[in-house]
């Protein structure tokens, strides 16, 4: 099992910027992804970014330009810097770690934090 716990939502204001954590623990392997999706009310869950334990990196393309995903493998956390925020990026930010194990796809979750851009 993995366990995935973030950090680091909250409000502000739009033009602000947050920092999100994410750390993961438990039966981790050397090459997975880790990455952040996000659901705002009454809409789907969707991808914002990911990065391989390799360094390959995809975005949405909402996003390009303004968040930017890292990740330190020793330490099996990943971040989100989040510039240039607007009302639009108001919503639940899950964690996701995914990984492949005898040909198959364990995906695991955060419990999801909460950003809101208000004034």
């Amino acid at each position: 099992q993995v366990q995935l716990v973030e950090s680091g939502g909250g409000l502000v204001q739009p033009g602000g910027s947050l920092r999100l954590s994410c750390a993961a623990s438990g039966s981790i392997l050397s090459i997975n992804t880790m990455g952040w999706y996000r659901q705002a009310p009454g809409a789907q869950r969707e991808l914002v970014a990911t990065r391989a334990s390799g360094g390959s990196t995809n975005y949405a393309d909402s996003v390009k330009g303004r968040f930017t995903i890292s990740r330190d493998n020793a330490k099996n956390t990943v971040y989100l810097q989040m510039n240039s925020l607007t009302p639009e990026d108001t919503a639940i930010y899950y964690c996701n770690l995914h990984q492949l194990l005898q040909f198959r796809n364990y995906n695991y979750w955060g419990q999801g934090t909460q950003v809101t851009v208000s004034s």
